[in-house]
């Protein structure tokens, strides 16, 4: 994976990803699942350009523990 662009609102964390072209679409589909499986993403968009790129959007809800305490990374 590569060029990876996070945003975050209130509820909701993005991530950007742009898969390289060539990389087949199952390839892209175990990528994609081991981000699901291990860092709590879904996906959310998927764009497949012209060039065989692919621009995937993932997202994750925001996680509201350990708020306001020191020392805990969220």
């Amino acid at each position: 994976m590569t060029q990876a662009e996070a945003v975050v609102d209130e509820d909701w964390e993005y991530r950007r990803v742009q898969l390289p072209p060539g990389l087949s679409r199952v390839t892209a589909a175990v990528q994609l699942s081991i981000q699901a499986e291990f860092s709590g993403w879904e996906l959310s968009n998927v764009r497949l350009y012209a060039d065989g790129t692919r621009r995937v959007w993932l997202r994750r809800r925001r996680s509201r523990a350990g708020v306001g305490l020191p020392g805990l990374m969220t």
